[in-house]
């Protein structure tokens, strides 16, 4: 797959994903408790830097390569 989130949306990502999969532990008694989960795609798009979403949409944060 080809690339297609930049370097600061791979890092908001990143951290949005570590902190909702963090309120999933740390609030254990919540009712909402399992929504938090959803961090897990953030945290692998971020990861993996490649969003399908934006593939879908024909968007990229991917700095333009100069040839």
């Amino acid at each position: 797959m080809k690339s297609n989130v930049g370097t600061v949306d791979r890092v908001i990502r990143i951290l949005a994903g570590v902190v909702l999969l963090a309120m999933f532990f740390v609030y254990q008694d919540a009712a909402w408790r399992y929504f938090a989960l959803i961090g897990i795609i953030p945290l692998f798009t971020g990861l993996f830097g490649t969003c399908p979403l934006y593939s879908l949409f024909g968007l990229s944060t991917c700095p333009v390569k100069k040839t």
